[in-house]
């Protein structure tokens, strides 16, 4: 053979090698909306766009790939420093650009999905984050793991979170079922079907959702359907760390169950209400003090 020709062959080979090793190296995940996000390397300016999704980032050990956020992305501390974009429902669209992302994590609910094909046409990548379900919060994290390039960390939070919560439910299996409401809000009268987040900490807890059969995810209800009901449990997380003086707006009716056994409970809402790997501490609080309604309505 030829030095000419061998040298041909050589560079074709490279060359082959060359568009293999690219197409090895793409990253690729499906988002909350099945849509296919792809990468060519992995992020490092990543503008997200939701409170979870800025805490779910430092889960999979990207946070300090975050160039821009929003307003209440306050976990972890770090976050507090991210420079703001707006609000999660009236982010700026220029200023999202202005801050150069590679990346760019949108939350699936409200009016921030109203920008997704400005972004698509400018060719910026962008992630839905939308999740509903325990399970979801582990994907979303493993998903922004294989995005910025931190799969390890990612891979370990998620599989240290499902195992907590396997764990959990393990421990709660077999107790005695309690008929919870959780209370969203006092006025309106609002609480969770079985849709969402907050029933399956219930279920796993080892009750069950009070109204979890109502067709709205989050129902508005009346004083009277409660007293029909007559839950075991009201639990409720308010808006701050504090508890919300309106849950003991229920000791006016001291037929119900849950007052008779003083079980108003509070879980902080960062903890129940996010869906975030924080989720697994607003579960053990839930637990811990079903348990302790458990010992006073039933020990006897």
């Amino acid at each position: 053979m030829s030095m000419t020709r061998q040298n041909a062959l050589v560079r074709v080979l490279c060359l082959w090698l060359l568009i293999v090793g690219s197409a090895q190296a793409a990253i690729n995940v499906v988002d909350f909306h099945d849509r296919e996000v792809t990468l060519e390397r992995p992020a490092q300016r990543i503008v997200a766009l939701a409170p979870h999704i800025v805490e779910n980032t430092f889960t999979a050990g990207a946070g300090d790939k975050v160039v821009g956020t929003v307003e209440y992305a306050d976990h972890p501390e770090d976050a507090k420093n991210i420079p703001r974009l707006g609000r999660t429902y009236s982010w700026s669209l220029e200023a999202v650009l202005a801050a150069e992302p590679d990346l760019v994590l949108l939350w699936g609910t409200g009016k921030g999905t109203e920008q997704l094909p400005a972004l698509e046409r400018l060719g910026i990548p962008v992630y839905v984050s939308e999740p509903q379900t325990i399970r979801d919060i582990s994907k979303s994290i493993r998903d922004i793991g294989t995005l910025a390039g931190t799969e390890t960390v990612a891979t370990a939070a998620a599989q240290s979170l499902e195992m907590a919560f396997e764990k959990l439910q393990a421990a709660h299996s077999n107790q005695q079922r309690l008929s919870v409401l959780y209370q969203v809000w006092n006025e309106p009268l609002q609480t969770v079907n079985n849709q969402s987040m907050i029933s399956a900490v219930i279920e796993i807890c080892g009750g069950q959702n009070a109204f979890g059969d109502l067709p709205m995810i989050a129902p508005k209800i009346s004083i009277e359907s409660v007293l029909q009901r007559n839950p075991d449990v009201i639990v409720a997380s308010g808006m701050s760390s504090a508890r919300p003086e309106w849950l003991d707006e229920w000791r006016a009716f001291p037929a119900l169950r849950a007052v008779q056994t003083d079980a108003l409970l509070f879980v902080e809402p960062d903890h129940i209400q996010r869906a975030t790997a924080r989720l697994i501490l607003g579960a053990k609080s839930l637990c811990t003090q079903l348990d302790e309604v458990r010992h006073r309505q039933f020990a006897e």
